[in-house]
């Protein structure tokens, strides 16, 4: 099997790395499947005391691979349930890790990816990096990444960008709490180094007993009924007529039907 990243683990920093450059680190189950690997792998090696997630090449990750979103449109509703638990089961692997979690982020980050930022507990981005929860132009929505989302940039910004699947730049997304830091282009391992460092002087027991705390005291808990009613959400979306139109046309670069025509 191909590997689709990379984990490095040194000075007690786990890195993960995805390689997938020659397609902007799109992500499909074999890539999700070995971040959720990764993931836990570097949970439980007493030799990481955080994780970070990056990327190669021009772009953090441009969401779904468009061969996995081919075989996506072919399968049936369970079919998709299945599928889009299993990236709940990345989100959420990423969400309540007892390490802390940073992304680093380079370019675009669209669609899923801006998931796998929000999950992580620090964020930073180059100032030339952009977001876009762009699933409705193409008959969908965010439903798997949307407590994530919302928890991260706040239920009022999300309203307005998961409906107008606007692009918007890491300052935006600075404002909105997306993101912490901003930092110059090609300057994120600077960036994050005291961070990282500041992270490495603290108790590992007392920041799981933080994030712990976090998950607690917050009035949204990711359990199995939000897990399940997302999955079920998008699968039901993706099989609908809109959905399939939305799939076919993007597959197949044309106008959705559902374009107003010019008067």
């Amino acid at each position: 099997m191909t590997d689709y990243i990379s984990t490095d683990i040194a000075g007690g920093v786990a890195t993960i790395t995805m390689l997938r450059e020659d397609v902007h680190n799109a992500f499909d189950d074999v890539m999700i499947a070995q971040l959720i690997a990764a993931f836990n792998g570097a949970i439980a090696n007493d030799d990481a005391r955080i994780i970070v997630l990056r990327s190669t090449g021009k772009n953090f990750s441009a969401g779904a691979d468009l061969n996995w979103m081919r075989s996506m449109a072919k399968k049936n509703y369970q079919e998709n349930i299945d599928d889009a638990g299993e990236l709940a089961n990345l989100m959420k692997t990423i969400a309540t890790s007892p390490k802390p979690t940073m992304a680093l982020v380079q370019g675009a980050a669209f669609g899923g990816a801006v998931g796998l930022v929000a999950c992580c507990d620090i964020a930073i981005a180059t100032e030339r990096a952009s977001f876009c929860l762009s699933e409705v132009k193409i008959g969908l929505i965010p439903a798997v990444i949307s407590p994530y989302v919302v928890a991260a940039m706040g239920q009022r910004q999300a309203q307005r960008y998961f409906l107008t699947a606007e692009r918007f730049k890491a300052d935006k997304a600075s404002e909105f709490g997306l993101v912490h830091e901003v930092c110059a282009d090609g300057e994120l391992d600077t960036a994050a180094a005291p961070v990282i460092a500041s992270l490495l002087g603290n108790s590992p027991a007392a920041m799981t007993a933080a994030k712990e705390l976090i998950g607690f005291v917050r009035f949204d808990h990711i359990d199995s009924t939000i897990i399940d009613g997302t999955s079920e959400r998008i699968a039901a979306i993706r099989v609908s007529t809109e959905g399939q139109e939305g799939l076919s046309s993007f597959l197949e670069k044309r106008a959705p039907n559902w374009l107003l025509a010019d008067k």
